[in-house]
């Protein structure tokens, strides 16, 4: 991992049937940072999420993981390679228990070799889920699932951390807890990637921001100047 570009998108297409969604966006994401993806509903974020998760065909240009090109690779040789998601909406297995989603997430070869280690490191981020770690995840309040969620995405052992809407339905003391846990999780040498919309909150923590329009990226900067733009501040602040 000697690349200085954790993930670097160039020109990137992509789109569904004959519309493309995503117009040749390019950015960069470095080692152990925080880089925010914002724009309104539609934008193309989770467009863009699914493409490089390998979920959604790429039509043009290129991603690469510390200089290693995802190019066609399916979904499950991404996370391999170290990019996991942690989807909108959370999606967990209702009816499993805490524990048997997070494994759930360990499933790629390298991550099963250090299984028990990075359950532990996730059970230090998230104590209450060691302590409902048997009961089912349908039992568990929104703000709960959503750490199951970010866990699960962590016990991939991956090397950029996508995170898609985490806050999204929560209650405003678990929106804050979360982005605690976020600014930790920075610490576990890895770099994330976030979609959020409190776009102040996110902003705040991130060390850098990419504003997504109609498919192109418009504005971009360090989340301190992207907080300080008029029309930013004007179509996501409401200031």
């Amino acid at each position: 991992m000697s690349s200085n570009k954790a993930l670097e998108v160039r020109n990137l297409s992509a789109g569904y049937g004959d519309a493309n969604v995503l117009n040749g966006i390019s950015f960069d994401v470095p080692p152990s940072s925080i880089v925010a993806l914002i724009g309104a509903n539609g934008a193309g974020k989770t467009t863009f999420l699914r493409t490089v998760s390998g979920l959604l065909p790429m039509r043009s240009g290129e991603v690469k993981l510390y200089g290693k090109s995802l190019g066609d690779m399916p979904a499950y040789k991404i996370v391999e390679a170290g990019f996991a998601l942690s989807p909108e909406g959370k999606q967990l297995f209702p009816e499993m228990s805490v524990e048997e989603n997070l494994i759930v997430g360990a499933h790629n070869p390298n991550a099963r070799k250090v299984r028990d280690e990075t359950k532990r490191e996730v059970f230090d981020l998230f104590p209450i889920l060691k302590e409902k770690r048997n009961d089912p995840a349908n039992s568990l309040s929104g703000g709960q699932q959503q750490m199951v969620a970010v866990g699960r995405a962590l016990m991939a052992k991956p090397k950029v951390l996508a995170l898609d809407e985490p806050s999204l339905g929560l209650a405003p003391i678990m929106v804050d807890r979360l982005f605690e846990s976020i600014e930790r999780i920075r610490q576990l040498d890895l770099a994330i990637l976030i979609i959020e919309q409190n776009v102040f909150q996110v902003l705040e923590m991130a060390d850098a921001g990419y504003v997504l329009e109609n498919g192109e990226i418009t504005i971009s900067g360090s989340g301190q100047e992207l907080l300080a733009n008029e029309h930013l501040k004007k179509a996501y602040l409401g200031l």
